[in-house]
């Protein structure tokens, strides 16, 4: 990634004083100075006093916490954008209320040529079941809807979405009165999106990099592809995030690669990377994520999409050519298939040239000890979503639904993960989950399962440090002399030091500790607010002075 000031002005030197700066450079510190886009010094407030008259503007934080802005890595910044200012389903209670909201957005919306929603979940809804087709022919009367699943992976359509697709009926997936899935669904998918504008797509893209931007967010990787999106959409984010002051866009383009030419063009697409959502198989909640044994309420085991051999074709393919890959997998045989493939091409290039190209696998739920084992020898980053565990997790969740208590405990085993050295990058896949850093880290923190927790700086650090060390930096995403000045101002109250483990204290004030703290995450407590968010020295998000 390059750094420039041509969209967003010139830089300013800034004094921050009088807060609280989270640094690994000096636990106690108080201030820091940023110049020329980059952290230049951080110390205590009584040395800033040097500083004071040679800088473009002094802060006064007013006790404010100063941290890293935080890094989301895995991101659908059209999809949120078009949650976030059309129909959102994932409030409705019931089935009925979900069919109430269909109503009022289509009669809301009537010039629009297909309405688009997002986000039910029948794992909420007393009726156990999603709307029929006729149900939404009713309510939308008898316009084009498209409504996916909460995770993306199904979706219910009507009748008039359909006629827009006439082969859908022949394509995999296809069912005549229930969710579609694979292929029926990703035709549907497309149909819909080719009703949206480049102006409606511009707008959420803009709501999207808006909201990230106010929720201390300043970088999101946007994990695109051919079955999610298209191309004009991927490549028309890339040049807004660069066009005005927002958000970093770090850009992931999930297709194969063969060879040498399939990776140029992933770069003239301007993508870092052939990863992201490259499916090995589905989701959990849509009965198609891929396991070994089949599902505690399906009599199957769920939809393979690549197996070990096409894993180790892609990722051959793209260590040969300096290009990171990545796969999509949740289910226990995907992540299976995914090491399989991975250990196949460093038997053929070597160890060294795998770990040292950084792939990544997206969500890896269902991981055993042999997996993690694996992505910790293969130097695989694991990019997790703990808001999942949030939202599905427990004996009574989705997950314990679908593949009954027992198995379900196992799921997302972060502490796991950490302990054999595993490189975490955590993520909220918005729109399945919402943009919400804190609470991701509270998720993390306050696993479902307590075996799986791990300590808040931990989680912190995964969401801050680790997103910027999936795309190969090292040297960002804390606050030290030299790294890039991204950034976030924090209102909270007392920072403490908090444990994973319940068997000790959960938190520390004691600044003898050395350690710098973090704001108190425990359940019930009120979530850090925002303040500002800089990137690379300039402001996108400001209300630090309301």
């Amino acid at each position: 990634m390059t750094e420039s000031t041509a969209a967003h002005g010139e830089h300013r030197t800034v004094l921050l004083r009088g807060g609280e700066v989270h640094s690994p450079a000096d636990p106690f510190a108080t201030a820091m100075v940023v110049e020329r886009g980059h952290v230049a010094w951080v110390g205590s407030e009584g040395a800033a006093d040097a500083f004071a008259d040679g800088v473009d503007e002094v802060v006064d934080l007013e006790g404010a916490l100063v941290t890293p802005a935080f890094t989301d890595a895995h991101v659908h910044t059209t999809a949120t954008g078009l949650a976030l200012t059309g129909l959102d389903l994932s409030g409705a209670r019931t089935l009925a209320d979900a069919l109430a909201l269909v109503r009022e957005h289509s009669a809301a919306h009537a010039g629009d040529e297909v309405l688009l929603g997002h986000g039910w979940d029948t794992a909420r809804w007393p009726e156990r079941r999603p709307p029929s087709r006729a149900e939404l022919d009713e309510a939308t009367g008898g316009r084009p809807l498209y409504l996916p699943r909460i995770d993306v992976h199904s979706a219910v359509v009507t009748t008039a979405l359909l006629d827009l697709v006439p082969s859908v009926t022949e394509l995999a997936g296809y069912h005549p009165d229930a969710p579609l899935t694979a292929a029926a669904h990703h035709a549907v998918r497309a149909a819909a999106h080719d009703a949206v504008t480049p102006a409606q797509r511009a707008a959420a893209q803009r709501a999207a990099l808006t909201r990230a931007a106010s929720l201390g967010i300043g970088t999101v990787h946007e994990c695109a592809g051919p079955d999610i999106s298209d191309e004009d959409d991927f490549t028309a984010l890339l040049a807004l995030a660069d066009a005005q002051p927002g958000p970093r866009v770090v850009g992931y383009w999930a297709e194969q690669v063969e060879g040498a030419k399939d990776a140029r063009r992933i770069r003239e697409l301007g993508a870092v990377g052939a990863a992201g959502d490259l499916f090995v198989d589905g989701s959990l909640g849509s009965h198609t994520a891929c396991l070994h044994t089949p599902y505690a309420d399906a009599a199957h085991t769920g939809t393979a999409h690549l197996d070990a051999a096409a894993v180790a074709a892609h990722v051959t393919a793209c260590t040969e050519a300096g290009l990171q890959a990545g796969f999509h997998a949740i289910g226990d045989a995907a992540l299976t298939a995914v090491v399989d493939g991975v250990r196949a091409t460093a038997d053929t290039l070597g160890l060294a040239r795998v770990r040292a190209a950084r792939h990544r696998v997206e969500h890896a739920e269902m991981l055993t000890p042999e997996t993690i084992a694996a992505f910790a020898e293969f130097g695989l980053t694991a990019s997790v979503q703990p808001a999942f565990d949030a939202a599905w997790g427990g004996d009574e969740g989705m997950y314990a639904q679908r593949l009954g208590v027992e198995r379900a405990r196992t799921l997302n085993p972060y502490a796991a993960l950490l302990r054999a050295g595993v490189p975490l990058a955590l993520g909220s896949d918005s729109p399945v989950t919402p943009l919400d850093p804190w609470g991701t880290v509270r998720a993390a923190a306050f696993h479902r399962t307590p075996e799986h927790r791990v300590s808040v700086r931990a989680a912190f650090t995964a969401h801050t440090r680790g997103g910027w060390r999936a795309v190969g930096r090292d040297d960002a995403g804390v606050l030290v002399p030299g790294a890039p000045a991204d950034y976030a101002l924090w209102r909270t109250e007392e920072l403490v030091v908090q444990a994973p483990d319940d068997r000790v204290a959960r938190w520390s004030t004691d600044p003898r500790s050395g350690t710098p703290g973090l704001p108190d995450l425990t359940p019930g407590r009120e979530l850090p607010v925002c303040l500002r968010t800089v990137v690379f020295g300039h402001t996108i998000f400001d209300r630090l002075n309301e």
